[in-house]
């Protein structure tokens, strides 16, 4: 069975990207490395999403995320189904920031109730019989637009989204191509890349990079 411990981002300048993800207080969701000479053009078609409580939090995240060199995607912003708000990091990752509620019950707390990975897919369908084949169990599917696996004990929520879709959600060209510049890592002992390129190393190898 695999599912998803962690998540390594590859940067060009490891130590700007520290910094960045330090000042933002983005730092506790991912790792950094430094990323290979494979080139990356464009949408690198996934996104890191973190579900909060309420729009405060909601506007704290973005407000620290530009405060610190990211650019605002999608200002922080009242919806049809919540609250939200998207950024791109100065090392080109896609920060979704959301919350399903409307109104705020007090200050932002800084609590993230949930860190869900958003890969895009070419294929949703095909890619969620790939997932489920290694063993990931499926909690919600709705057709061929989006799946979300049940979530791992490390609190990331792994989930499926049509590539344009994702880039039409979090406001950015759905074109791209190259690496994605990302590493998943799981708890399984193999390496493995799935169906739209995304590849997954034991976490015990990514922690020790």
């Amino acid at each position: 069975m695999t599912s998803l411990a962690l998540l390594t981002l590859e940067v060009a300048d490891p130590t700007a990207a520290e910094a960045f993800y330090t000042a933002s207080g983005l730092a506790a969701h991912v790792r950094l490395r430094a990323a290979t000479d494979e080139p990356s053009e464009g949408f690198r078609g996934f996104a890191v999403s973190l579900t909060v409580a309420q729009p405060a939090d909601v506007r704290a995240l973005v407000g620290a995320a530009a405060d610190a060199g990211a650019t605002v995607l999608k200002p922080a912003t009242k919806s049809f189904w919540g609250y939200g708000g998207v950024v791109r990091a100065p090392d080109g990752t896609v920060w979704k920031f959301a919350s399903s509620a409307k109104k705020d019950t007090g200050p932002a707390t800084g609590r993230v109730e949930q860190v869900v990975l958003l890969l895009g897919a070419g294929d949703v369908a095909a890619t969620k019989e790939f997932y489920v084949g290694r063993g990931l169990v499926v909690a919600r599917s709705f057709g061929r637009k989006y799946v979300e696996f049940t979530g791992s004990g490390s609190g990331v929520t792994l989930a499926l989204y049509g590539r344009r879709a994702l880039a039409k959600d979090v406001g950015v060209p759905a074109d791209g191509s190259g690496s994605h510049r990302i590493a998943l890592g799981g708890d399984g002992a193999a390496s493995f890349t799935d169906p739209d390129g995304f590849v997954w190393e034991p976490a015990a190898v990514t922690t020790a990079r």
